[in-house]
């Protein structure tokens, strides 16, 4: 099957965009953003979980969290070229929700057979928060890479990197049984389950390694790792797209600090020095949105060509994540450097996202070993 134009990307995907940078920018602008979560620039300050929970709600409400919830589910059942564009304006806006960590969650769900991951899907499509706990301390991001075992139906042992913790109701486990790689469903305050914020440069997120001890939990499939395998794909191209909306909005305001900042009594932006780097960083985001959006159109029209593409995604986006970021700070000179400026919070988000899932060495790695196996 062929991609349809445009990727797919149609009136409606278009409309829950453009709805979405609306209610974004007015209700969350960058000012907000950062004296919701850069009121104490104490870097040895502990962990902390800073949200808009009204606001989340309200989102909860236009029904973000059931967008890639099968219709089955009673969700909306959209297409990933659609969620790609919202989670595009929630990078843009850097705003802290576990909504990216509950559409990850869903994917893997999605592809999960049984009665059990479709009662799971439809608390997400009522409003559940949820985050997967599939990464073992090595930060190995394979699918069958875990440090979780289960026995009994009883989850012992530590998941780590797990996004958004502090903000999500359930978690989704990845657990070996023998030589197989299972999927559990399990609350974050169930008994047995411990949380432990981790400290992490993002303000915007949270993150967590969650700690097991004989907690029961619900099965929901005994082929996690196929299920993880073929959720991936549309994680990647949806992360890829928050990198995207964000390597935006350095692009566009350093473009007007430039403009406007004037030194030699011409606007900063009138000499090459710094005119060049941005159009080179205009560049880097067009080559990584075209590559999202090939992904996210793969994911739903081609799944036998979804992983190379997102593995193609994922590498250029982290490779943006650090561009965009560096050029941003280096274009508006020693302000860019202090707590008070906004350009640290996108620069901190970057790179969390740039190594989160894989960083560019590692998805051209795995790219090559699609494309050209042993010889890579």
């Amino acid at each position: 099957m062929t991609q349809p134009n445009n990727f797919g990307f149609t009136e409606e995907a278009a409309l829950l965009k453009a709805s979405a940078r609306k209610f974004l920018s007015d209700n969350f602008p960058t000012d907000k953003l950062h004296a919701m979560v850069a009121g104490n620039p104490d870097p040895e300050k502990a962990p902390q979980v800073l949200w808009d929970q009204v606001l989340w709600r309200q989102m909860v409400e236009l029904g973000w969290t059931s967008l890639a919830v099968p219709e089955s589910a009673e969700g909306l059942g959209m297409p990933v070229v659609a969620v790609a564009g919202l989670v595009e304006e929630l990078g843009r806006a850097a705003f802290p929700c576990p909504l990216l960590a509950t559409l990850n969650t869903t994917y893997v769900l999605a592809a999960c057979e049984g009665a059990a991951a479709e009662q799971a899907l439809a608390e997400i499509a009522q409003g559940t928060a949820a985050s997967l706990a599939v990464t073992p301390a090595s930060g190995d991001w394979r699918v069958d890479a875990t440090d979780v075992v289960v026995q009994d139906g009883r989850l012992s042992g530590v998941a780590c990197f797990v996004q958004d913790a502090g903000k999500v109701d359930r978690v989704l486990v990845s657990a070996r049984n023998g030589s197989a790689i299972e999927l559990y469903w399990i609350a974050t305050d169930a008994p047995g389950v411990t949380v432990q914020a981790d400290a992490i440069v993002d303000l915007t997120r949270d993150q967590a390694h969650i700690v097991f001890d004989a907690a029961a939990a619900t099965q929901v499939s005994a082929n996690g790792a196929a299920a993880l395998d073929a959720a991936m794909p549309a994680i990647w191209s949806i992360l890829a797209a928050d990198i995207v909306g964000a390597a935006e909005w350095q692009l566009q305001t350093t473009v007007e600090y430039v403009s406007t900042r004037q030194q030699f009594e011409r606007p900063l932006g009138f000499f090459q020095a710094v005119k060049h780097p941005l159009v080179n960083v205009m560049i880097q985001i067009d080559e990584t949105k075209s590559l999202v959006y090939n992904a996210a159109c793969a994911c739903d029209t081609e799944p036998e060509k979804a992983a190379k593409y997102a593995h193609m995604a994922k590498a250029s986006a982290s490779e943006t994540a650090a561009f965009a970021s560096g050029r941003s700070v280096q274009c508006h000179g020693g302000i860019g450097f202090t707590w008070e400026c906004f350009l640290h919070l996108y620069f901190k988000r970057q790179k969390h996202s740039q190594l989160l899932f894989g960083d560019a060495a590692w998805h051209r790695a795995a790219l090559a070993d699609i494309l050209i196996g042993d010889a890579a």
